[in-house]
């Protein structure tokens, strides 16, 4: 194993040798800007300019050099991708739920890239209709990304909204199911629809220019965009517009919500034309949601409690002054969401990292928690469209379970396996192993760090680990399972998954905990737990891998520039690396909206802070771990720029020998390929790079 990790660092770093080219050198045309008299200079700001044919020539030499530089990979990436296309099932179909008078289902054929979406009217054994074909609808795009897709209440009209640039512009259709029709409807640049009660309005919320959720629409079907009234604008640049219908189908709520406060109207579903009625008028630092049940709607609020807690209040009065305790405060269980049944109710709590369903008898106040038979796992509700229903359905997984859907008896308890997922090819949960170990940070909180592996794994510090990370937006890194993983475990790869403070791994203060002026806790913690994996010498510094993606790219960013001695290879995906230029620039994708995750710059504090952490302005002259970096040319959240300038200044300032690699995907934007096959392709490219750096060719 030694003897073929040093012939491959030994390939790695003789570019010009193994690629027969060096690596492309992006010209430096200085940009000063000054702001609370610190004067930055970016060399590579005119990288920006995406419509300028230098620009295209460099990302162009740019994917050529990568393409140069992947090339002995080529072979594992097919093995790779060939043996992930084995484990899943490729003709297959979900469980069907019940809506309306229909119940509905997906189902994917063996070599197409989409689901196809399909009825059966009455009953789960009547003929199948399909109403919307991905594929067909796919053809002749590069992309095709469906983002929202809702049905009538009587079943006859499919709005839908498509993307196919990846650029994230939807745009809103009617379908009309009984004929097939694509109607005329058509308005740009939306995001969130929903249908009222009368099955011709549709409410829908529009961006502005920085991509912002602002302004809810009401369309009448069978109309055009500019007859579309508005119903409510949202004139502060920190917040952003959502709209949605209540499961009792009574209401449709509009909500208005920034990172740290929230405010929710609501008007009668059957009346969509009626005047939207606040809740409670938005104050900084209160936190809430609503849904409705019976005579009251149900409120998740932070006020006076940190965790949350669960309130109720009449809905023909819902004023604060009103609001009745339901479940109250509890300082070591945050409250993470709600449904509500026609006789029961279900929270989503979250207890020292552990996941809990609880449920109560509406009827009789009585309460219980779902049972799981594991120690650690990811549980979240599945498709319940039905109200007035006791089953809830449910997905659970584990590091080993593949995905699971359960039926859950809330009368009975009874529990009943629906599907699991199928791995094709033998796999035997009992070969592998998970486990949750803790590290100590810097100010002695405990890191929780969730592990899988195959059994017989030498735990000496000559197995290969992957670290990967995400920490921030309070969005936990929930312990799952990934067939496409096993390539990893199958040849001996460590598989860690580091809980980090900024995600909501452990409650909302862990996510508070790791954002504004404490956001270098995220960083820290990440190194402490890399720290911990090598002193308990689960791997050695020559096999520690790293990956992070979108915010975790940032993070991987930070703790490449902080400790790059610690890591063999990192891989970095639409990695938000500029973040000081980016969150000082207000045209840009929710960059006013994320001045409550990040702080605002334009304040000396926050700048400085930030300054002292970004990726790019602290790259330095001194040596830095192999590194890839994905970038997607029109994603709108982190634009392409951000590692393609990170690239190119750590190329210009780095004193080593690694290797930095950038891949630029021209057709796509933030989230990737949309078709199964196509991400696949790049999980095996982005799996042979890590397996390659950890000496692992086959």
């Amino acid at each position: 194993m030694k003897t073929i990790i040093s012939a491959f660092f030994v390939l790695l770093i003789t570019t010009s040798q193994l690629f027969g080219q060096s690596p492309p050198v992006a010209r430096m045309i200085p940009k000063a800007d000054t702001l609370h008299g610190d004067i930055r200079v970016d060399n590579y700001y005119w990288l920006r300019e995406r419509k300028s044919p230098e620009v295209l020539k460099y990302l162009e030499a740019e994917n050529a050099y990568t393409d140069a530089a992947m090339k002995p990979t080529v072979a594992l990436q097919e093995t790779l991708y060939n043996e992930m296309v084995r484990r899943i099932k490729e003709t297959d179909q979900d469980p069907p739920y019940p809506e309306g008078s229909y119940y509905y289902y997906t189902r994917t054929e063996k070599g197409k890239q989409y689901p196809i979406y399909c009825r059966k009217k009455g009953s789960a054994d009547a003929p199948e209709e399909i109403y919307f074909d991905q594929n067909e609808m796919a053809k002749g795009s590069r992309f095709y990304r469906l983002w929202h897709i809702d049905v009538s209440t009587d079943g006859n009209l499919l709005a839908y909204s498509i993307d196919t640039s990846g650029s994230e512009n939807y745009v809103l259709h009617v379908k009309n199911l009984i004929d097939g029709a694509i109607l005329s409807d058509q308005v740009e640049n939306t995001q969130g629809i929903t249908w009222a009660a009368d099955n011709q309005t549709i409410f829908y919320t529009m961006e502005d220019s920085a991509k912002r959720p602002y302004r809810v629409y009401r369309h009448t079907v069978g109309t055009t965009a500019t007859d579309d009234q508005l119903v409510y604008e949202e004139k502060d640049a920190l917040f952003t517009v959502g709209i949605d219908r209540t499961r009792s189908n009574k209401y449709i709520l509009l909500g208005s919500s920034a990172f740290n406060s929230s405010e929710w109207r609501y008007v009668p579903a059957a009346t969509p034309a009626a005047e939207f009625r606040i809740i409670a008028p938005r104050r900084p630092e209160h936190e809430y949601d609503v849904d409705h049940w019976g005579d009251y709607f149900y409120i998740r609020t932070n006020n006076n409690a940190k965790t949350f807690r669960l309130a109720r209040a009449p809905v023909a009065d819902p004023g604060e002054k009103n609001w009745e305790e339901v479940i109250p405060y509890r300082k070591e269980v945050t409250i993470e969401g709600m449904d509500f049944f026609s006789n029961h109710s279900i929270v989503y709590e979250r207890e020292k990292g552990l996941q809990k369903v609880r449920v109560t008898d509406m009827r009789t106040n009585a309460v219980q928690y779902i049972e799981f038979p594991e120690p650690v796992y990811t549980v979240f509700p599945n498709v319940n469209r039905v109200f007035a229903t006791n089953i809830f359905r449910y997905s659970y997984q584990s590091l080993t379970r593949p995905a699971s859907i359960f039926d859950y008896n809330l009368d009975t308890k009874e529990q009943k396996l629906v599907k699991q997922q199928e791995v094709l090819g033998g796999y035997d949960p009992s070969q592998y192993r998970s486990e949750r170990i803790f590290a100590k940070a810097e100010d002695g909180a405990d890191i929780p760090i969730s592990l899988v592996y195959k059994k017989g794994v030498p735990m000496d510090g000559t197995a290969p680990l992957h670290l990967t990370g995400y920490g921030a937006y309070g969005s936990s890194s929930q312990p799952t399972f990934s067939s496409t993983r096993l390539s990893y475990l199958d040849r001996g790869v460590i598989y860690a998954i580091a809980h980090v403070r900024g995600g909501g791994d452990m409650g909302r203060e862990w996510y508070d905990n790791g954002k504004l002026l404490h956001k270098k806790n995220t960083f820290t913690d990440f190194i402490a737990c890399a720290e911990h994996l090598l002193d308990k010498e689960y791997t050695g510094k020559d096999r520690l891998t790293i990956s992070g993606g979108s915010a975790g790219g940032l993070l991987m960013g930070a703790v490449t520039t902080m400790r790059p001695d610690l890591f063999k290879a990192v891989i970095a995906a639409v990695p938000f690396v500029d973040a000081l230029n980016t969150m000082l620039d207000p045209t840009l994708m929710y960059t006013e909206q994320e001045y409550l995750e990040w702080g605002n710059p334009h304040q000396k504090m926050y700048y400085d802070y930030m300054k002292s952490y970004d990726p790019y302005t602290n790259v330095k002259a001194i040596n830095y771990p192999n590194i890839l970096v994905r970038v997607g040319f029109n994603d709108p959240r982190v634009n392409y720029w951000e590692g393609t300038k990170w690239v190119a200044r750590l190329r210009a300032l780095k004193t080593d020998n690694n290797t930095i690699l950038l891949k630029v995907n021209m057709g796509q934007g933030h989230m990737g390929s949309t078709g199964r096959y196509e991400r696949l392709k790049e999980a095996a490219f982005d799996y042979a790079y890590i397996l390659t750096q950890s000496g692992i060719t086959k």
